[in-house]
Parts: C-alpha cells; sequence; structure tokens
C-alpha cells in the first residue's frame, strides 16, 4: 500500500496534531504499563526536530459521551514526560472551545500539549464533521500514529484529514510493515488464542476466525460462555447469559470449517479477592465460586496444540492475571510461546492492552515476533477487513505518498 509517510509532508515550524492512543492500564491514577507511550516517542522526536508545535489527541476509555473525572487525560501529563526524560508536557482541559484553542495558541516550537479525552464530547464516537472540523482547526497536519485505533469510524481518525494534509507516525508505519511481514506468507498451522472477559466485544472477531485459521484456543472468563452453552454449570462465574446461542452458532461453524477449538476442561477457582484456590474439572465448578484461570490439563492442551502450529496470534489473557495465584496459566502460555519463537518453531504475535501488560509482567515482549499496540484492530487487519483510519492514509491526496514497500491494502 501507498502512504504519505512524515517525510512526505511540510511539517518545518506547523502545528501538528497527532492521533494517538493513549487508552494505556492504569491503577490508581497511575500508568501501570506505558508500552503505548513509549512506541509514541520516535514520532514526538521527529517532530521537536522539525520544530514542531505538538498537539496530543486520544481517548481514555468509555465515558460515552460524557466528562467522567477517572477517565481524564490529566494523569497521562506526567506519565507521558517521565517517558521522555522530564520533558515538560502542558495539559488542556477540553480537546475543543477556547480551552483547547487556548492551550495550543500557548505552545512554542519543540513544545507538545495533551488535550482532554475526545470521548468527553459524544460527536467523537459519532464520526461528527462538525467535531472533526473544530478539531482540525486547532493545526495545520495532521498525523495518525493510533493504529490501534484505526478500526473505528470516529471523527478524530477519518474527520481531520478532510480538512489538513495528513501522514503515517512512525508507530503506525511500524505496525502496518511488520504485521503485513508476519502474515502475508502465514505458514499453516494457524492458531489464535483469543482471551478476556466478554465474548461480545470479540464475537465478529471469533465468527471470522474459525473461518481463516486451525485451531483457536479461548480463554479468560469469555471461556465461560461457551462453558454455558455446553450445559456446564460456571458457578458464580463471570458469564454473558445472552449470548449461550451466539456461542453454539461460533462452535457449530468452526466444526464445518474444520477449525479445532480448545476450550477449558479444567478450572483454578476462588474468589478474586482471595488467595484460596483449588483446581477442578469443569463438571465441578462449585455454585459459589468463581473460575478465574484455566487449569493444568487446559494448559498442557494449549502447549500440544503450539507444538504443532507455525504461526500464532494471541489477543486476550487466559485468566485474571492482574491478580495472582490466577496468573499462572497467562504466563505459562506466554513463556511456551516464547521458546517456540526463539527456537525459531514459530512466528508469534500478540496484541492489546491486557496482553502487552501480561507479557510486560513476564519480560517476555522481546521474545515475541512482533507486539502490536493493537488489540480489534490489528486482530480485524489480519481478517482482511477495511480499517476507516488506514483507509483515510490511503485516500490521502495532499501529498507525494510514500510506497510501503511489500505492504498491501487488507493483508
Amino acid at each position: 500500500m501507498k502512504f504519505p509517510r512524515l517525510e512526505d509532508v511540510d511539517l518545518a515550524g506547523k502545528t501538528v496534531l497527532v492521533r494517538t492512543d493513549l487508552n494505556v492500564p492504569m491503577q490508581g491514577g497511575k500508568v501501570t504499563n506505558n508500552n503505548r507511550i513509549v512506541r509514541l516517542l520516535p514520532t514526538l522526536e521527529y517532530l521537536m526536530k522539525k520544530k514542531c508545535r505538538i498537539v496530543l489527541l486520544s481517548h481514555f476509555d468509555r465515558p460515552k459521551g460524557k466528562f467522567v473525572p477517572s477517565m481524564s487525560l490529566a494523569p497521562l501529563v506526567d506519565a507521558v514526560s517521565e517517558a521522555m526524560d522530564g520533558k515538560e508536557i502542558q495539559f488542556g482541559v477540553d480537546c475543543i472551545g477556547p480551552a483547547a484553542r487556548d492551550a495550543v495558541a500557548k505552545l512554542k516550537a519543540g513544545e507538545i500539549v495533551l488535550l482532554e479525552n475526545l470521548r468527553f464530547h459524544p460527536e467523537e464516537e459519532a464520526g461528527d464533521a462538525n467535531f472533526a472540523r473544530e478539531l482540525a482547526s486547532l493545526g495545520d497536519v495532521f498525523i495518525n500514529d493510533a493504529f490501534s485505533a484505526s478500526h473505528r469510524a470516529h471523527a478524530s481518525i477519518t474527520g481531520i484529514a478532510a480538512y489538513l494534509p495528513i501522514a503515517a507516525g512512525r508507530l503506525m508505519e511500524e505496525e502496518l510493515a511488520s504485521i503485513y511481514s508476519i502474515f502475508s506468507n502465514a505458514k499453516k498451522p494457524i492458531t489464535a488464542i483469543v482471551g478476556g472477559s466478554k465474548i461480545s466485544t470479540k464475537l465478529e472477531l471469533l465468527e471470522n476466525l474459525v473461518a481463516k485459521v486451525d485451531n483457536v484456543v479461548i480463554g479468560g472468563a469469555m471461556a465461560n460462555t461457551f462453558l454455558l452453552s455446553q450445559g456446564h454449570s460456571v458457578g458464580k462465574s463471570l458469564v454473558e447469559t445472552n449470548l449461550k446461542a451466539t456461542a453454539k452458532r461460533i462452535l457449530e461453524t468452526a466444526k464445518k470449517k474444520k477449525c479445532n477449538i480448545i476450550l477449558p476442561v479444567d478450572v483454578v477457582v476462588g474468589q478474586p479477592d482471595a488467595t484460596s484456590n483449588a483446581c477442578v474439572g469443569i463438571e465441578h465448578i462449585p455454585a459459589d465460586q468463581m473460575a478465574l484461570d484455566i487449569g493444568n490439563e487446559t494448559i498442557r492442551a494449549i502447549s500440544d496444540c503450539l507444538a504443532t502450529s507455525k504461526t500464532v496470534i494471541w489477543n486476550g489473557p487466559m485468566g485474571l492475571f492482574e491478580t495472582r495465584p490466577f496468573d499462572v496459566s497467562t504466563m505459562m502460555v506466554a513463556r511456551e510461546i516464547a521458546r517456540l519463537t526463539t527456537s525459531g518453531t514459530i512466528k508469534s504475535i500478540a496484541g492489546g492492552g491486557d496482553t502487552v501488560a501480561a507479557l510486560a509482567i513476564a519480560g517476555l515482549g522481546g521474545s515475541f515476533s512482533y507486539l502490536s499496540t493493537a488489540g480489534g484492530a490489528f486482530l480485524e487487519y489480519l481478517e482482511g477487513k477495511t480499517l476507516p483510519g488506514i483507509t483515510t492514509l490511503l485516500e490521502a491526496k495532499n501529498s507525494k505518498p510514500h510506497s510501503g514497500g511489500k505492504i498491501k491494502a487488507n493483508a
């Protein structure tokens, strides 16, 4: 594919809007994993060398168009500053209107301001043109460095480019090139490991994956819905009872497509705030307990599957990895994938905030073929879906486009 890069746009001395994804894991007002911030730095360093005035745009969580204090980007100011060796980062208390304009107007060459959560305005997720125009009025050039949010047709992803020259940031370039290089000629068998808490957020993904890969491992709390659909009692476990029929349909589709589904055969039960736990078969989940991790037999089944795989995609933890001892399976699966990758047996790619956080805890991020900042976006891209943010880059007419070499649309 061809798309404009930073070098293809006149940036010298300009006010540049950078759409990034600072939707990072936080606890107690502190960032617990700064991977997305660190990966943004090459773009910011290039812009500072060009003496740009840099305006960071991002969303955080799902405030549903309202101001939610706990979802403010204000705590990110210190995290970005720390990642940049103490560089001062200014903050704008809104992303549009007088407060935003004043914050941008105060910038000097090479300075950075982070504007408040885009999603505090309902117009952002609605893709509102007027909202995009107001954002665009703050700058001279637009840089999309948020691959992880580019599967959404939101105003800041697709709308701003209607009013400003656009280019891909360094992270966007890296994501597109690396993902394509791994999967353009992916060797089979391909195994997808999908975890996390809700099937509803990955429903379409699962339906598409079972038609395109050889094995799908389903873990995390979302596995509970599949177990329920098979007639198993899951006690007090997190489950989406309204999606039992959907889970059953996915299993039936997988069977027709000859995709092997690996579901838990045993789980670790307990309470999230308790240290006591027990590993039980899925037929024996206590009525007053929660399934918080997958068990040893299931881990062995996953390891056996990985041993015969050539390509592995991972999105979502296998259990409540943030709380010990329910991090065991996630760590063990991570170690096995890392071992097979470093030995040259498989190519591996992992993505998603929780997955990246888990690998950071395990110290294994560097042992994967590629670690994406994205979750849903990279999986949708691999499925061959058209991502609105990428389409906007491909259709840019503002500058001489850079050829991405071997990258192609909808790889």
